[in-house]
C-alpha cells in the first residue's frame, strides 16, 4: 500500500510533517494486517493470518488474542470423555469505544453499540459493493466509499433513533479526506502513538469481513500497478463511527473509563498476554503435527525418477496438485498398470484472462499471486464472425428479457402480484428440485445458447484483435509457453502416445461458495480453459518444431488431450477429440474406459467419508448429491489437507495419502539453475499454505475466521454472505466444510512440506524471497527435504540450518 501524505490538517494542528508520516504509517500498517477476501464468483482460499506472517506463528497467536480477542489455536481438550473444553474469550489490551460502552451497559445484546455499528456499516458496504444483486443502486456510491458514506449519512436517522445524539453532525464535521479524518479521530480520542496501529487494526477487525473484501480490491489493483484507497476509506468510516459514539456520550464514568483504556493500550505488550494455557496448546499442536510427520516421512520411498521398466507408458496423465486429485491418481494407477500420473498447478502455466463468448472482459485464470499475461477469447468452432454475431445477438436478447423478468419479480410493487400469480408454479419447481426431477441449471457460460452451439464453445488461441484488444498467442509466444510448461512439469522426454492434461471443477447447485470447490490455481474458476489452451498449443506442429530446436523432442505420435476432472462426481470429460488423428481412435476408447473405471473406484473411496454406502448405488447417490439444492456438503473439498510433496511420483506412488497431500511432480536433475524449484516454492507451495491455513483457521475458530452456519447464509450483493440477516460479511469457509454435524473432519495442522532437491538449492530460494522465508522460518509451515543421497532433512525453525530427521 502506497503511503500518501494527504493529511494537511495535521500541520495546522501542530503535528507537522513527522506526525503526518507517523499516522500514515500506522494506517498502512493496520491495513496490511488484513487478509484479502475474494468475491463469491471467484472465491479462492486465502491465509486468514496473511498480515502476520512476518512474525513467528507464536507471536501472531499472542497478538490476535491481545488485540482482537480471538484465538487461533485449537481449543484445549477437557479431561477424558469430556470433549473440547469451553473457554472464555481472552481479554484485550486494545479496546474500542463501542466495546467499552457495551461493557458499561452490562453486555446487553439488545443495546449493543458494537452490534449496531457493525450492522450499519455492513448495510452501507452491501449497497456500495453490490455487483448486481440490487435492482436499485445506491446513488452516492459514485462518490467513492468514504465520501459516499458521508453523503448518505446526512439523511440517515438510524443512529440518532438508537440514541447516538448528534451522529449526523459529527460525521459531517469530519474531514473529507479519509486519512485526514482518521488522523483527526486518533488525536481527538487520545490514542497513544505506540497503540495507534493496534487500535486501527482492532477497528478494522470489528468489520474484518468487509475489510477483507476491501483489501482484495487493493490487492488486485496493486497487481496492475493501480492506486486504490478502498480499505483506507473503509477504515475512515469505521473510526468516524467510533468517534460519533464518543461525541454522543459525555458521561464522566465513560470518559474516565476511556482514558484508562488508552493508558492500558500505551503500556508495552506483555509477552505473557497470550493467556493461560497458550504454551500447552502450542505444545499440543506441535505434538499432533509431529505424529503426522513421522507417519508420512516413514512411508516415503527413496527418491527415484522415471519408470522402473524403461517401457513407454500407455498414458501420461497430468492433474492439478489439489489434494482431491491424489485419490483419483491412485485409482487410475490401480486400474491401469504402467500409467504415469503427474502433478502440476491446475492452470498449467498459462496465466490467461479467459473472455467468455459475448463478453469484452473475462476472469483471471491463474493464481491470485499472478496477473494474466495473455487474453484468450471463447468462440464457436466452425462459425464465421458473422454467424457468431447472429448467435450472440439472440443471446443478448434472451438476457435482456431475463433481466426485465428479474426486475419485475423483485420490484417494490410487482413483487407482491408476482408471488400471488406465480407462487404455485414455483412450488412445483421446488418439489421437482427437491426430488431431483428437474434438469440441472445450465453453466453460466452457455446460458442463452442452444445445446448445439454450447457444445462447440472453445478457446481461440490464434493471435488476433477483438474489440481493440490483442488476444491469443503469437508463434514465438506459443513455443516459449510450451517449453516453460514442459520443463516445469519435468516432462521433457519419454512421452507417451497420449498425454492427458486434466483441469478440475466441481458440480454443485444452490451453493454460494461453489467457486471455492473449483480450481484455486485458476483463480476460482474451472480449469477447463487452461487445459484446452495448453493441449492445443502442445499439439501445434509448428510448436513441436520449435521445441525440437530447443532440445525437447515430442514424438509425432504423441497427442495431448484436454480434460476436466469433476471433483464432486469424479467423472472426467474429454475435449476437442475431433482434432485427434484417426490413428489414436482406439487409444482414446481405451482411455475413456480406464477413466470410467478409475472414477468408479474413486467414488467408492470417497463414499464412506460422505456418509454413503460404498456399494453399486454409490455412483447414483454421489451424482444426486451434486444436484441436490438442499445439500450443504456436496463434497469435502480440500478438508484434511496436511502435506505438500514436490518430487518424482516414485516416492509416493505406492502410498495411500488419503487425499491429504498436494503432489507436485519435480525432478531436480532436469532443473538446470533450479528455476523450476524456485517457481514451485514461490507459487504452488505458497498457495498450498494459504489453503491449509484457511482450513486451519475455519476449524480452530470458525466464528472468527470462518463463514459460520451455511443454513443461515444470505447472499449479499453477490459478493459474499451474511450469517442471518445482518452483521459483518463472513470470510473463510462455512462450518459445514470442515464439520460433519458430529465432529470436525479437518485436522488443524500446519502444512508439512517435503521437497526432493539439494539443500543448497532450497536455501537459495528461501534467501531470495521474504514471502517464503517468513513461512519457513516463522513456523507457518514445516519444511523437510530429501537430499541428493535420499536422506530426509528437517529445516530448523528460525535458522538457516538443517537437521537429520532421524
Amino acid at each position: 500500500m502506497t503511503l500518501t501524505i494527504a493529511d494537511t490538517g495535521a500541520a495546522e494542528r501542530g503535528g507537522g510533517l513527522a506526525e503526518t508520516v507517523a499516522i500514515n504509517a500506522a494506517i498502512d500498517g493496520a491495513c496490511a494486517k488484513i487478509a484479502p477476501l475474494w468475491p463469491l464468483s471467484t472465491f479462492v482460499a486465502v491465509n486468514p493470518f496473511l498480515g502476520f506472517v512476518d512474525r513467528p506463528f507464536e507471536e501472531a497467536c499472542v497478538a490476535l488474542r491481545r488485540i482482537g480477542r480471538v484465538d487461533m489455536l485449537p481449543p484445549p481438550l477437557a479431561p477424558a470423555g469430556m470433549g473440547v473444553a469451553a473457554e472464555m474469550p481472552p481479554a484485550a489490551t486494545v479496546t474500542t469505544l463501542a466495546e467499552l460502552l457495551d461493557g458499561l451497559a452490562g453486555g446487553d445484546r439488545q443495546a449493543s453499540r458494537t452490534a449496531f455499528m457493525i450492522d450499519e456499516i455492513s448495510r452501507w458496504c452491501a449497497a456500495y459493493f453490490d455487483e448486481g444483486q440490487a435492482v436499485w443502486r445506491a446513488p452516492s456510491r459514485r462518490l467513492g466509499l468514504y465520501a459516499g458514506w458521508k453523503a448518505a449519512m446526512a439523511h440517515d436517522l438510524n443512529a440518532e433513533a438508537m440514541g447516538i445524539a448528534g451522529f449526523r453532525a459529527t460525521v459531517a464535521a469530519t474531514p473529507d479526506d479519509p486519512r485526514a479524518a482518521i488522523a483527526m479521530v486518533v488525536e481527538a480520542l487520545g490514542v497513544p502513538p505506540q497503540a495507534r496501529e493496534d487500535y486501527l487494526f482492532r477497528a478494522l477487525f470489528d468489520i474484518r469481513g468487509w475489510a477483507s473484501f476491501a483489501r482484495q480490491k487493493v490487492w488486485t489493483s496493486a497487481l496492475y500497478d493501480r492506486p486504490d484507497t478502498t480499505l483506507v476509506e473503509l477504515l475512515a468510516v469505521r473510526v468516524v463511527w467510533g468517534y460519533a459514539l464518543y461525541q454522543s456520550n459525555t458521561d464522566p464514568i465513560f470518559r474516565a473509563a476511556w482514558a484508562e483504556a488508552m493508558a492500558t493500550a500505551a503500556r508495552p505488550a506483555d509477552p505473557a498476554m497470550g493467556g493461560a494455557g497458550i504454551a500447552g496448546r502450542l505444545a499440543a499442536l506441535h505434538d499432533a503435527e509431529t505424529r503426522y510427520q513421522r507417519e508420512l516421512i516413514a512411508a516415503l520411498q527413496p527418491a527415484r525418477s522415471g519408470m522402473q521398466t524403461g517401457e513407454r507408458p500407455p498414458l501420461q496423465a497430468a492433474f492439478c496438485i489439489d489434494v482431491r486429485s491424489e485419490v483419483y491418481r491412485r485409482a487410475l494407477e490401480m486400474v491401469w498398470p504402467g500409467v504415469e500420473t503427474l502433478g502440476f498447478a491446475g492452470f498449467y502455466g498459462f496465466p490467461i484472462e479467459y473472455v467468455p463468448i459475448g463478453r469484452s472482459r473475462g476472469g483471471a485464470q491463474c493464481p491470485v499471486l499472478l496477473t494474466p499475461k495473455f487474453v484468450v477469447r471463447e468462440g464457436v468452432k466452425g462459425m464465421s464472425a458473422d454467424e457468431e454475431a447472429g448467435v450472440l445477438g439472440l443471446r443478448r436478447l434472451r438476457r435482456r428479457l431475463f433481466k426485465a423478468w428479474k426486475a419485475f419479480k423483485l420490484s417494490a410493487v410487482s413483487s407482491f402480484s408476482f408471488v400471488e400469480t406465480a407462487g404455485l408454479i414455483y412450488a412445483v419447481k421446488l418439489v421437482g428440485d427437491a426430488l431431483g426431477l428437474t434438469r440441472p441449471v445450465a453453466h453460466p457460460r452457455s446460458d442463452g445458447l442452444s445445446p448445439g452451439v454450447a457444445a462447440r464453445l472453445g478457446p481461440h488461441i490464434a493471435a488476433e484483435t477483438q474489440g481493440g484488444r490483442a488476444t491469443g498467442f503469437g508463434a514465438s509466444e506459443r513455443v516459449d509457453m510450451a517449453e516453460a510448461v514442459l520443463r516445469a512439469m519435468s516432462l521433457t522426454q519419454g512421452f507417451a502416445r497420449l498425454v492427458l492434461l486434466a483441469g478440475h471443477g466441481a458440480t454443485t447447485v444452490n451453493n454460494p461458495h461453489a467457486a471455492g470447490l473449483d480450481c484455486g490455481a485458476c483463480g476460482g474458476h474451472s480449469g477447463e480453459a487452461n487445459a484446452r489452451v495448453a493441449a492445443a498449443i502442445l499439439n501445434d506442429p509448428e510448436v513441436r518444431d520449435g521445441l525440437a530446436a530447443r532440445g525437447i523432442v515430442v514424438p509425432d505420435d504423441t497427442v495431448f488431450v484436454a480434460a476436466l476432472h469433476d471433483t464432486t462426481t469424479d467423472e472426467v470429460a474429454l475435449f476437442d477429440l475431433e482434432t485427434a488423428p484417426a490413428t489414436h481412435r482406439e487409444d482414446l476408447a481405451v482411455l475413456r474406459r480406464r477413466l470410467s473405471e478409475a472414477a468408479g473406484h474413486t467414488r467408492l473411496l470417497r463414499a464412506t467419508r460422505l456418509g454413503i454406502a460404498p456399494d453399486r448405488h454409490a455412483h447414483a447417490a454421489i451424482v444426486a448429491r451434486s444436484r441436490d439444492w438442499s445439500q450443504v456438503r456436496p463434497e469435502w473439498g480440500l478438508a484434511g489437507c496436511a502435506a505438500f510433496i514436490a518430487g518424482p511420483r516414485s516416492i509416493t506412488r505406492q502410498l495411500n495419502l488419503q487425499g491429504r497431500a498436494f503432489l507436485h511432480g519435480y525432478d531436480w536433475r532436469q532443473d538446470k539453475g533450479f528455476a523450476t524449484l524456485e517457481l514451485i516454492m514461490t507459487a504452488p507451495m505458497v498457495v498450498a499454505s494459504w489453503i491449509n491455513l484457511q482450513y486451519y483457521g475455519s476449524t480452530v475458530n470458525n466464528a472468527a475466521f470462518g463463514a459460520g452456519d451455511k443454513v443461515l447464509h444470505n447472499v449479499v450483493g453477490t459478493v459474499g454472505v451474511l450469517e442471518g440477516n445482518a452483521g459483518d460479511l463472513k470470510a473463510g469457509l462455512p462450518l459445514q466444510s470442515v464439520h460433519d454435524g458430529r465432529d470436525f473432519v479437518h485436522d488443524p495442522l500446519r502444512l508439512t512440506v517435503v521437497i526432493a532437491a539439494p539443500i543448497a538449492a532450497i536455501d537459495g530460494v528461501i534467501a531470495r524471497h521474504d514471502s517464503v522465508r517468513h513461512l519457513v522460518d516463522h513456523g507457518w509451515l514445516h519444511l523437510f527435504a530429501i537430499d541428493e543421497a535420499g536422506v530426509v532433512r528437517a529445516r530448523v525453525r528460525g535458522a538457516p540450518q538443517w537437521s537429520d530427521w532421524a
